[in-house]
């Protein structure tokens, strides 16, 4: 049997006012196969090739000649001024291999090893005509300096406004005395399967590209690329160096960040990944707004997918929509109504199909505004408004550094509640303290403590809250019996000290 091994492959390369230019959008009645052949054989060639004239439905299949010899040239011209090339570089210390050799540095001593410069290769798009940039976060994680070239040639120091590991998305900022040429950021949700796009970038490094294809998919999920699940598959050939490019639909506006690509040798295969407007446009308004991270809403309540046996079970046709697990205490969940064994099949008019696409509609969701949810519960839908809260108000408690001479001396901890629960995606119930950070150097690393253990049980007395668990970390006795959970399992130690 023979097995053929696919990667994700992300395409960074290593070595506001919006532009409001677009494509004319083509209007007209629909048209149907048999009215046109009809129009062409009668005679009449100028009705049967005429533009549909209605804005309820722009899009159409070719018909004629005329209509196959169009190009993209016009909103190539129009869109590729704002797509640029981001360098990002960083300062690597590079070890010795003789470091640590008893018998080279009885000789020689240390040895220093000069540092290396190690350097990325990304794409980006400026969304702003003041100079807001928008790419990938993996282009410039870790990066001292990040330049920018623009279509034209011209090169700009950038400043990093927001980054964030779990979207993938980061925003930069250039600054001139001069209107940048931008492009504007569309309705993703308004994306259907087959429409046209095309994908501006820089791969491989050899220059600004175009290619064009068409959406494959929505709101893929799974993909390997973050924690984020709701892309958009395209099968427009993009590149390692495509990242953080331009995905533009047919009226010049960007709809996708291109991210990551399926490969078998990274090169395009024709399947490619971009992250959506919406969610891209979020992340743009919590930088402009003075955010250095991307604060995601509080709601309170964990679900599950609808499996075929779950949605037999509840008398529904096919198993879509968002089961809900647990509703956490005086969360706007609970205050909105939800109770566990609801389904959520709809948000704000859009459909539900499974749990990651609520969570995208749940992040992209303002805070400040009221939304409805659809919701089936007994076999009868309902509709149950709710207002979303802050998930920093509780989320980001100061850790207590834990000290003695036990074994969780050098772990940082907290009370686990919802808040934190739901950042550090742990089930919501969860009761105890939750280790935050470890340092490499103290005990707790050395009996296998991580961040995201919940420390449950020691030496027989549960853990509820830091306060229990300072007590006994600072206890002097030699013998330790202690719990701690990870990914849902029980883990139990005896140790001597």
């Amino acid at each position: 049997m023979r097995f053929v091994f696919l990667s994700v492959v992300l395409l960074a390369s290593f070595a506001g006012t919006v532009f409001t230019g677009s494509v004319q959008a083509q209007q007209g009645e629909d048209r149907t196969l048999r009215g046109f052949l009809s129009d062409l054989l009668s005679g009449d060639e100028g009705k049967a090739l005429a533009v549909p004239k209605t804005g309820a439905a722009e899009r159409r299949v070719p018909f004629g000649q005329s209509d196959i010899q169009l190009s993209f040239a016009p909103l190539v011209k129009e869109t590729s001024p704002a797509v640029v090339n981001v360098y990002a570089s960083s300062t690597v210390q590079v070890r010795s291999p003789f470091m640590g050799d008893p018998f080279f540095e009885q000789f020689f001593g240390r040895p220093q090893m000069p540092p290396r410069v190690r350097s990325s290769l990304g794409s980006g798009v400026l969304v702003d005509p003041s100079g807001v940039i928008v790419t990938n976060n993996h282009v410039i994680s870790d990066a001292d300096e990040v330049k920018v070239a623009l279509a034209d040639g011209r090169e700009f120091e950038s400043e990093i406004l927001l980054k964030d590991k779990a979207l993938d998305l980061a925003v930069l900022k250039i600054s001139g005395d001069e209107t940048f040429p931008a492009v504007g950021l569309g309705n993703s949700d308004n994306l259907e399967v087959g429409d046209l796009v095309l994908a501006i970038g820089n791969p491989f490094g050899v220059g600004q590209t175009t290619t064009s294809g068409i959406v494959s998919a929505l709101a893929r999920s799974h993909v390997g690329v973050s924690d984020f699940g709701f892309f958009i598959q395209t099968d427009a050939a993009i590149n390692p160096g495509n990242s953080g490019g331009a995905l533009i639909d047919m009226r010049g506006q960007v709809i996708g960040i291109n991210t990551a690509i399926v490969s078998r040798s990274g090169g395009s295969i024709g399947i490619g990944f971009a992250i959506p407007a919406n969610m891209v446009r979020a992340v743009v308004n919590a930088a402009l707004s003075g955010a250095k991270t991307f604060e995601r809403p509080f709601f309170g309540v964990s679900f599950d997918p609808v499996t075929a046996q779950i949605a037999e079970a509840l008398g529904m046709e096919r198993p879509v929509g968002a089961l809900v697990r647990e509703v956490a205490p005086d969360s706007p969940a609970e205050r909105a109504g939800l109770r566990p064994g609801d389904v959520v099949v709809a948000m704000d008019g859009a459909d539900i199909q499974h749990p990651d696409a609520l969570e995208y509609r749940l992040v992209t969701h303002p805070l400040d505004d009221e939304g409805i949810i659809g919701v089936l519960r007994d076999g009868k839908t309902l509709e149950l408004s709710f207002a979303l809260e802050r998930l920093s108000d509780g989320a980001n408690p100061s850790p207590v550094t834990l000290e003695g001479r036990g074994p969780f001396a050098g772990a940082a901890i907290a009370t686990l509640e919802p808040r934190l629960a739901q950042r550090l995606k742990l089930p919501l119930n969860k009761k105890g303290v939750v280790v935050l950070e470890v340092d490499r150097r103290a005990l707790a690393a050395s009996v296998g403590l991580r961040p995201g253990d919940i420390i449950r049980e020691v030496n027989g007395i549960e853990i509820e809250d830091v306060e229990t668990m300072q007590v006994l970390a600072g206890d002097t006795s030699s013998r330790w019996d202690f719990a701690i959970e990870r990914d849902g399992r029980i883990l139990r130690q005896r140790l001597r000290f």
